[in-house]
């Protein structure tokens, strides 16, 4: 008896109307406006909401934007843990400088990014004239939609790494080195899996932010149609010719398609972790 009124005693109180008010916080937030994305895509009708989504327009942005979206989220994983390794495990002059650039994407206005990033990668521009010399053109390209997602998604899996680099034990490495175990042998079966959670998580946001993304990619992109049009400019497209279940069609095509990408990488997440807790 003492043993049930202890377990009573260490539940917070107020669980009933603490969940209440979330739930009625993610309805307003969340699931309403979603809700209403689909209510008004279908009272469009099926007709309209195929023709919408299968013009050749629409059909080379989700092309592009999901492209783009998924290598730039690889490219940033990839080099998102090389940073955040080289900022928790060495110590270097302009370390805390360059962990403050790091966050600079989140605080910058997306439109100061975008004309920034035209600025130096435009024909004219630093990074720009030098590739124009060898005959590459980058901004007003998929390739300037690309570096521009880059750009906005680094911070996300750094972000995210960082933290589980900072709690591993230097001598987990250690322990391995001392048996025998190489370099490449220590990352792949003492470090990766450790990581792995966390960098499927930086992959999801770095991915979710990318597709997204409207601000900074609208200007370097050069918005040519069937070439670096993305699916949010089409779905702004659809709002001016006042088509609104048009552009909804394109967001519903948008928000399954991520849900679907998003909930694959957190099973994915999900597995890793269970498969590391049985390991442990």
């Amino acid at each position: 008896m003492a043993s049930r009124q202890n377990t009573n005693n260490a539940v917070l109180p107020g669980f009933r109307l603490t969940l209440g008010y979330t739930l009625v916080y993610l309805s307003l937030i969340v699931l309403i406006p979603l809700s209403a994305v689909f209510i008004k895509t279908a009272g469009g009708g099926w007709d309209h909401f195929i023709a919408s989504v299968s013009s050749p327009r629409v059909l080379a942005s989700f092309r592009l934007s999901f492209g783009a979206s998924l290598v730039a989220a690889a490219i940033n994983t990839v080099f998102g843990l090389l940073l955040a390794w080289s900022l928790v495990r060495y110590r270097f002059p302009g370390r805390k400088l360059v962990d403050s650039l790091i966050d600079l994407p989140f605080a910058l206005p997306t439109a100061v990014a975008g004309i920034a990033l035209t600025a130096i990668y435009a024909p004219k521009g630093w990074v720009g004239s030098l590739a124009a010399e060898h005959g590459i053109r980058i901004a007003f390209t998929p390739w300037g939609v690309l570096i521009a997602l880059i750009f906005i998604g680094l911070p996300f899996v750094v972000r995210t790494v960082q933290p589980v680099l900072e709690d591993l034990e230097v001598e987990l490495e250690e322990a391995a080195a001392s048996l025998g175990a190489k370099r490449w042998q220590t990352f792949r079966h003492v470090l990766f899996p450790a990581l792995l959670p966390a960098l499927l998580t930086g992959f999801a946001l770095a991915f979710a932010r990318a597709v997204g993304e409207y601000g900074s990619v609208i200007f370097i992109a050069g918005n040519i149609p069937l070439v670096s049009e993305i699916a949010p400019l089409m779905i702004i497209t659809k709002l001016e010719q006042f088509d609104y279940s048009g552009a909804t069609g394109i967001a519903t095509v948008m928000l399954a398609a991520s849900f679907v990408l998003l909930f694959v990488i957190n099973s994915l997440q999900a597995w890793s972790a269970r498969r590391i807790g049985r390991k442990a």
